[in-house]
């Protein structure tokens, strides 16, 4: 369990940064062009980013927890288990759940809930 959560949270924080870097570029999108962004809200389009600083630091910080997250996952089950709660949550309040971050959501979800049980069932014995 902790290897396959390993894996799901750094698989899950690297699909994340490809999601990481698209939402911080529409919230600089939204914060650098606001007529733009007035425009299209007064067409019924909606604003571009409704909270651009959230979206930046989610974007930066939810795919590093789950990347260091995933790599203690073998050594601190329980601590990875938290960054990867931690990496799942933001990302889905920040971003909602749809088709580009169903992936990286739902990775260090998954990953999450393996960390949580490798911390608190013993290792399974190697068998040769």
């Amino acid at each position: 369990m902790r290897n396959a959560a390993m894996l799901l949270g750094v698989i899950g924080g690297l699909v994340g940064m490809v999601v990481g870097f698209f939402a911080y570029g529409f919230a600089w999108l939204g914060e650098m062009f606001e007529d733009f962004s007035r425009a299209a809200f007064e067409v019924g389009v909606g604003e571009i980013v409704e909270d651009p600083l959230t979206s930046k630091l989610v974007g930066l910080f939810a795919p590093i927890l789950a990347i260091a997250g995933g790599a203690m996952a073998p050594s601190r089950p329980f601590v990875a288990a938290v960054l990867l709660g931690l990496s799942s949550a933001g990302m889905f309040y920040a971003f909602d759940f749809n088709p580009f971050t169903m992936f990286p959501v739902g990775m260090c979800a998954t990953a999450f809930l393996l960390a949580l049980l490798g911390a608190l069932l013993p290792p399974a014995k190697a068998q040769h």
